[in-house]
């Protein structure tokens, strides 16, 4: 569990970061704009690459590729899971008429549009979070690669 405190307390940091951001720019009337939520994956990146960063620092010479990649997919589901909670509470007890709003042609066509935008939201979180992972274990990976 110890080596799993840091990954988590830094998905719950993200999470955090996540949600402030969508309240500002809700503040702003811009969240509307899914064009916006291409920010989430640096906020993503950044918290990945700063605990494989500090898991490498932590281990020394004993981490390894595994120890990296868990932890990058740990702060990663972790602050998925809870904006995702966030997201489902804003937008059916905060802001109701959020989801309507977002997408009115498929609001009206689909019988359970909230369960497609929160899974959407999920699974797009989940892929970011696996494709940075392994990209930046590619930064900090030792080299297989004899020196010279």
């Amino acid at each position: 569990m110890k080596t799993l405190s840091l990954p988590f307390r830094f998905g719950l940091v993200t999470s955090a970061c996540l949600v402030a951001y969508f309240l500002i720019l809700s503040l702003l009337g811009k969240h509307i704009n899914v064009f916006f939520s291409l920010f989430n994956g640096v906020i993503t990146g950044f918290a990945i690459y700063e605990t494989i960063k500090y898991t490498k620092i932590r281990e020394g010479s004993k981490f390894t590729y595994g120890s990296g990649f868990k932890a990058g997919i740990t702060t990663g589901v972790v602050a998925t899971l809870f904006f995702t909670i966030f997201f489902a509470l804003y937008s059916t007890e905060l802001s109701p008429s959020f989801l309507d709003e977002l997408s009115e042609a498929w609001a009206k066509d689909y019988s359970n549009f909230k369960g497609i935008v929160f899974f959407t939201v999920f699974i797009m979180g989940i892929a970011t979070t696996i494709v940075l992972t392994l990209t930046f274990m590619q930064l900090f990976k030792a080299s297989n690669n004899p020196k010279k």
